[in-house]
């Protein structure tokens, strides 16, 4: 019972550090066995080991080694019976731990607002623009007001509503007052 029980805490102390570390020691043994299996399997492991991460070794090992300790324990099975029931719970839990982290990893946001976003948009001008000069207007982008240095053809005034036509900038819009 105790090297179920030493397993169990291997996995969990190597569930920690790659936590901790996220992702560096991922790396780790990466080509430790390359050239290791070449013309022994004949490319029978290829694409099996590439979703091998240490999250899912961690769990694997965690949930074998728990498993184990309970089957002996409270169901008094022997070594042979709790070293399967163990290796089937790991396999199990390291399944759903590599299918866990590829919808995470696969979870995309939605793409951020450029500057032809702001194009159309409308906003009024919190500092006045001069006809030669920068002024400041608040607009909305994605639902927040961004407040952005400006340009107009003509002079627009502090307070007046403005219309977004260019955005030459990622800080910067060329604007147009709108007439109501």
């Amino acid at each position: 019972m105790a090297w179920f029980l030493g397993l169990g805490i291997t996995g969990v102390v190597l569930l920690a550090l790659s936590l901790v570390f996220d992702g560096v020691l991922d790396g780790l043994l990466d080509g430790a066995l390359d050239g290791a299996l070449d013309g022994a399997l004949d490319g029978a492991l290829d694409g099996v080991l590439d979703g091998l991460s240490l999250p899912v070794v961690a769990g694997f090992l965690a949930m074998t080694g728990f498993a184990g300790t309970i089957a002996m324990g409270a169901a008094g099975a022997g070594p042979v019976a709790a070293t399967a029931v163990g290796a089937v719970s790991g396999a199990g839990t390291g399944w759903l731990t590599y299918r866990f982290s590829r919808v995470l990893t696969r979870d995309r946001t939605a793409l951020a607002p450029t500057g032809d976003d702001l194009v159309g948009t409308s906003g009024h001008v919190v500092t006045a623009i001069p006809a030669d000069g920068y002024g400041e207007v608040l607009v909305r982008l994605a639902g927040q007001p961004v407040k952005l240095a400006a340009r107009s053809a003509v002079a627009v005034v502090r307070g007046a509503e403005v219309r977004v036509e260019a955005a030459p900038s990622a800080t910067s819009v060329v604007v147009r007052p709108v007439d109501h």
